[in-house]
């Protein structure tokens, strides 16, 4: 099998971003710029992963990759339901709502997802929230699909490598959206991206890829030079052309100033990263309650979807990680161009 540092010109490659961002047009010219497109897999049905991944495919010949959540279905406890709707009553005042809907789903199964990736035959899947069982990594293999790992520290980069990964994403806790952490509490996975790579490194046969508040080229050779293989790149490119982002998510984007950014598991029941807003101010006090994902997920779905139609963005997930505030307004390609640029004179 290609080694994954052998996939693309570059070593650079876009970020599995769920919820739309990464759309098969962004994938597909990041790919056919030079570095590695990744779609977004983690909430789309079987069928949409099959689909979507034929959409890529329309537009570059171009390898690409996909990401899933690991996750099994939850128990639902209804008595903590019911606590999570009343943790969630400062939003729905905020709303008017005299009530919070039943979600008609609690999550997607991850073994149907995860044999519609197989069928789909991406050059790599990524995966994140958990490890894959042998046979899982066997069957990936089998299809001739590269697997990347995503660990937040040194176990779970050591699990990943005993499994027979490909190659391990280290992500720092610079990073944007859901921090991929499995072993130990996750804020205890707290390394800056650069401390974690230098601390992981050594115990690696394996490629490393950094994530973690990487936005130009400097970053992608301070990156290189500590040892990384590649680089994972999320926030740059949520404002490129292509991004499924929409305008008043990509307007708070282009106007951060500053690291705006806070932790926080009131959105999903994990800990993520984003732009902060009334949502995490209100439920502050109580987030550390709420139920674990996918149940608080579930749970806020109708509430993020209702401020996505309204565009307030005070009440959406605005994921985005510390270097936000050197986002770009580009083309995926013309992004890429500035980066290997900015990289070579850094370099």
């Amino acid at each position: 099998m290609t080694n994954i540092t052998e996939l693309c010109p570059y070593p650079i490659i876009q970020a599995p971003m769920a919820g739309g961002i990464t759309t098969p047009e962004l994938v597909a010219a990041v790919s056919h710029a030079g570095g590695l497109g990744s779609l977004a897999a983690a909430l789309l049905s079987p069928l949409q992963i099959i689909e979507q991944a034929e959409h890529v495919r329309r537009l570059t010949d171009k390898p690409f990759g996909m990401n899933l959540f690991v996750q099994s279905k939850p128990q639902i406890d209804f008595a903590e339901v019911e606590s999570a709707r009343q943790l969630l009553q400062p939003v729905l005042s905020a709303l008017g709502w005299d009530k919070l809907p039943t979600p008609t789903r609690w999550c997607l199964d991850f073994e149907e997802q995860l044999d519609a990736l197989i069928v789909a035959r991406p050059a790599v899947a990524s995966f994140t929230f958990d490890t894959l069982h042998g046979n899982q990594m066997q069957r990936l293999h089998d299809a001739g699909i590269l697997v990347i790992g995503t660990a937040t520290n040194l176990q779970e980069t050591i699990v990943w490598q005993a499994l027979g990964a490909d190659a391990v994403c280290l992500q720092g806790i610079e990073a944007g959206g859901h921090r991929g952490t499995f072993i130990g509490a996750q804020r205890a996975s707290n390394l800056s991206m650069l401390a974690l790579l230098q601390y992981c490194a050594p115990h690696m046969q394996i490629p490393l890829i950094a994530a973690g508040g990487l936005m130009d080229g400097a970053d992608i050779a301070t990156a290189l030079a500590a040892g990384a293989h590649m680089v994972q790149m999320g926030t740059a490119f949520l404002t490129t052309t292509e991004a499924g982002t929409s305008a008043v998510y990509r307007k708070r984007l282009l106007e951060a100033k500053s690291d705006t950014t806070r932790q926080t598991r009131a959105f999903s029941g994990r800990l993520a990263r984003g732009l902060d807003n009334q949502f995490m101010q209100l439920m502050e006090a109580v987030a550390e309650q709420v139920p674990a994902y996918p149940i608080q997920n579930a749970l806020t779905s109708s509430i993020r979807a209702h401020a996505s139609k309204s565009n307030n963005t005070e009440l959406m997930s605005l994921w985005a990680g510390q270097g936000v505030a050197r986002c770009r307004d580009l083309a995926a390609a013309e992004l890429i161009r500035v980066l290997v640029s900015e990289w070579h004179s850094a370099s």
